[in-house]
């Protein structure tokens, strides 16, 4: 599609501290506008916790940081003999090549660290995350759209897009393919959908975000049957992808919070119950 938004001449002062020409990607011009939308859903979804844009500002400069590292690590275990065999290579493209399920595994025990660092209830604040997630990882797919990467198979149907830039990640270039960019775009953004829908009867806190991860994880393992690029490996003898497996673990892990919670709420529920009726009994005896 187009890798590159806009390409333009340094200034003449800035030469000597940054290359001859400045590139603007439609990669990372995505994330940084997803970003943005994601803070300001985030800040009005969670405005009820006492977060601002200034502490707010510094937890997204933490999980930043850890999605950053997270997604480069994971990336690079998909091929660690490659890397292991030329370590110099994770130093080239550091703005490319990131898995989202290595930066969501990394990004949430730093929320938590975090949340809990500044008093703020953990639970709820990830059920506004579950709004501004989908957002955010959209954007990032038309990113990966625009660049070409994490581009689908062969296509032979109506379905396929021809990925013909010189600059394209898609390989083969000029065939068509699947676009599981855009499939992933329609998971999350019918996941957005279903969590708005669910919040206006939300039973218990903690409930949006397991959604939004429990369905997600499903809608990747489907798509992951459709993506080409296969240098991102596979477990058990080619039977599943590691985002597959991943999806899998958390998909379960998920299902474990939601039974915890839900009996945690009942609970809750039962002893504010019994509080009532022992008052009542005190007053009417």
């Amino acid at each position: 599609m187009f890798p590159v938004i806009a390409r333009f001449k340094t200034p003449e002062f800035l030469t000597g501290f940054l290359p001859a020409y400045l590139t603007i990607n439609s990669y990372g011009f995505c994330i940084a506008l997803g970003i943005v939308v994601a803070f300001f859903i985030i800040i009005h979804r969670t405005k009820k916790l006492g977060l601002n844009q200034d502490n707010l500002s510094e937890l997204f400069l933490w999980c930043f940081a850890a999605a950053f590292i997270g997604g480069k690590l994971f990336y690079y275990f998909e091929s660690p003999s490659k890397y292991l065999a030329s370590p110099s290579l994770m130093l080239q493209n550091m703005g490319n090549g990131f898995v989202f399920y290595g930066s969501l595994i990394f990004v949430i025990p730093t929320m938590y660290w975090w949340l809990r660092k500044n008093k703020i209830p953990f639970w709820p604040f990830m059920d506004g995350v579950a709004f501004g997630g989908p957002v955010l990882h959209s954007f990032g797919r038309l990113g990966c759209f625009l660049a070409g990467c994490c581009h689908g198979k062969v296509c032979d149907n109506a379905l396929g897009v021809v990925f013909s830039h010189p600059l394209t990640s898609a390989d083969p270039k000029n065939t068509p393919l699947y676009p599981t960019q855009l499939f992933d775009i329609f998971i999350n953004l019918s996941i957005l959908l279903i969590v708005y829908f669910v919040s206006k009867k939300q039973q218990f806190k903690g409930q949006l975000f397991l959604i939004y991860i429990m369905l997600y994880a499903i809608g990747r393992a489907i798509n992951e049957t459709f993506r080409g690029d296969d240098e991102r490996g596979f477990l058990f003898g080619g039977i599943i992808t590691y985002s597959q497996f991943i999806a899998l673990v958390l998909f379960i892990l998920a299902s474990a919070s939601w039974y915890y919670l839900l009996k945690k709420e009942a609970r809750s529920a039962n002893l504010e119950e019994n509080k009532s009726d022992n008052s009542d009994n005190s007053i009417n005896p």
